[in-house]
């Protein structure tokens, strides 16, 4: 029984631990794809190049060859704006020169801080370039406004070969902007380069480097993928209907009516700026005959699960809520109940703490089954080790069927303790995936935490110690503790293996790798673990205040009498002893018939 129990703590200890290798090592599957020709890095080179050198007011004094006037046009900015989103245009290539979520602030570096304002877009961090061929690239043209208001800009540049025409179109009480480009001239496949340097946003640089990069969807199937968020990459993807510069807890999501027949994507961790994480850039091919009439998509905001499934293009997927069943726990069960206790107006903390309560409850009939398990379990130790002490040093394979004979006597089942921490698991890995994801939580504050979707410093270290940090983050601390009380009490019900007595170790093990690894994640995600923990020990002192063993012992001599069919498992166990018993003798006779 002993050994039975602690086995089964170990598998859902086990089990967590496998969050852990999911969270840093679960990678897009694919392996990085070579550019086909180094042209293709020259040229983005030179467009780099080029738009910088667009932003240099010395520039503006120069004639360019696809200008068909001697007119020098200095830069004007234009500005769009709703309730949402501010929005800069530069007539310098008729691009984003700046855009400012008016809805968030950025992260205060020290208390004494502001919080400042919040831009994807800012000082040329994002170039925008359409090379519509013969020479002409709208990022040397200057751009007049032909049409323009609060909400919509039409630019126009002329080239010899004619005009060129950008329209903004910002919508109202919205994220996305409708942008199109058109000429008046033919232009025979065009292509299109998208560049971002990721400023940075959040408290932990380190964590919001790991969780920036690109994402793209395929235009022909509902199926979206990344590239890796851990290590540089470079990717060519064909037919994709729209790409994400998707950073931690916002995105520039850039979709095209219709499908990019062929896409170079692009991620470089920046190095020497601490206000930048990453560089990300998209050069895309773009199928056209005739006159060109482009329409694009730019949605610059947050990564709110509920607002971008709302769009209908797929533009949920950027937020990483897990695969297969975890995914569906999130998005059809922990959302849904997340956003109805928003509706209340109350503390995010508080929030955690009912969500938590409602999980914990709605398992409760598992936990109840597996305490009653472990009760039957411990009541059958006296025989257990009876069995154990009989078979000590003979047959394994008997020992295990007096040991099957005696759990079917006594309508047992030894996995009964196993089973629910095994459905339970799902929810575990689920919310491990939520928390760090939910916008929803940045910058809300609850008791000493001032931002629940970073960690929660109580004290600063002059040091980094490894694989913990330079920080001392108590919700973790709490969690932590906590865990190691219930793992404690858990062998106190179930005793220690006389067998394996290592193992009580090993399980004392895993919360202190918990103790490393969470000290900086998100501390709702350690607040929700350790309100689990206080949860699980009163149900856990209920369970054992209404759990009588002496009526389980009474139960289990009863069912002793009674006449037991013999389950499939236990026919098989037999089957197979005998087998065995079978063979060996046989094997000897066949043996002296060859002396």
């Amino acid at each position: 029984m002993e050994k039975k129990t602690d086995i089964n703590s170990i598998i859902g200890f086990f089990l967590i631990g496998l969050i852990m290798i999911y969270m840093f090592w679960n990678d897009s599957p694919e392996s990085p794809e070579p550019i086909s020709t180094p042209s293709a890095t020259e040229e983005k080179e030179m467009r780099e190049t080029e738009a910088t050198v667009a932003t240099d007011i010395d520039a503006l004094t120069d004639t360019t060859a696809a200008l068909d006037t001697t007119e020098v046009i200095p830069v004007k900015e234009f500005t769009l704006e709703n309730n949402r989103i501010q929005m800069v245009i530069s007539s310098r290539g008729g691009r984003p020169n700046a855009l400012r979520l008016k809805e968030f602030q950025t992260f205060k570096r020290f208390e004494q801080d502001e919080e400042a304002p919040l831009y994807l877009a800012k000082d040329g961090n994002m170039r925008f370039n359409l090379d519509l061929n013969n020479g002409i690239e709208t990022s040397s043209l200057n751009f007049r406004a032909v049409e323009e208001s609060t909400e919509k800009l039409k630019l126009q540049a002329t080239t010899p070969r004619g005009n060129v025409y950008i329209t903004y179109h910002l919508r109202p009480d919205e994220y996305e902007t409708d942008v199109r480009v058109q000429t008046d001239f033919d232009v025979t496949d065009p292509s299109m380069y998208w560049k971002l340097q990721a400023l940075r946003h959040e408290k932990n640089d380190e964590y919001e480097t790991n969780k920036t990069t690109i994402y793209y969807h395929f235009a022909d199937k509902d199926k979206s993928d990344r590239l890796s968020e851990t290590r540089d990459q470079l990717k060519e993807k064909e037919n994709i209907n729209w790409f994400a510069f998707k950073q931690q807890f916002f995105s520039t999501i850039v979709r095209v009516d219709g499908q990019f027949p062929l896409a170079t994507l692009e991620t470089s961790t920046k190095e020497g700026r601490s206000d930048v994480t990453k560089n990300m850039t998209a050069n895309l091919r773009i199928r056209n005959t005739g006159n060109l009439d482009l329409p694009l998509h730019l949605y610059s905001g947050p990564n709110r699960f509920k607002r971008l499934k709302s769009y209908g293009h797929g533009y949920e997927k950027v937020v990483p809520l897990g695969w297969g069943i975890f995914g569906w726990i999130n998005r059809g069960v922990i959302i849904n109940i997340f956003s109805w206790l928003e509706t209340y107006g109350l503390n995010y903390g508080i929030i955690i703490l009912l969500m938590t309560l409602m999980i914990k409850m709605v398992l409760f009939p598992l936990t109840y089954g597996s305490y009653r398990s472990m009760a039957k379990m411990r009541v059958l130790k006296p025989e257990i080790d009876a069995i154990n002490e009989k078979f000590k040093d003979k047959d394994a394979m008997k020992k295990q069927q007096a040991t099957m004979k005696l759990y079917q006597q006594a309508g047992v089942n030894p996995l009964g303790g196993c089973i629910p921490v095994l459905f339970q698991m799902p929810i575990l890995f689920a919310v491990f995936q939520f928390f760090p994801a939910s916008i929803e939580l940045r910058h809300q504050s609850f008791l000493w935490a001032n931002d629940l979707s970073s960690y929660d410093s109580i004290y600063n270290l002059p040091f980094s110690i490894p694989f913990y940090g330079d920080h001392v983050s108590l919700f973790t601390l709490l969690m932590t503790v906590t865990t190691i009380m219930y793992t404690y009490m858990n062998q106190q019900l179930t005793g220690t293996n006389s067998q394996y007595p290592q193992m009580k170790y090993i399980m004392y093990l895993m919360p202190v790798v918990f103790l490393g690894v969470f000290n900086n994640f998100a501390a709702g995600l350690s607040y929700y673990y350790f309100v689990a923990n206080l949860i699980t020990f009163g149900q856990q002192f209920a369970i054992r205040s209404i759990i009588d063993e002496d009526k389980i012992l009474a139960k289990i001599e009863e069912n002793k009498k009674k006449p037991k069919k013999k389950s499939k498992f236990q026919q098989r166990m037999e089957e197979m002893a005998k087998e065995r018993g079978q063979q060996v003798p046989g094997q000897k006779k066949s043996n002296k018939k060859k002396k």
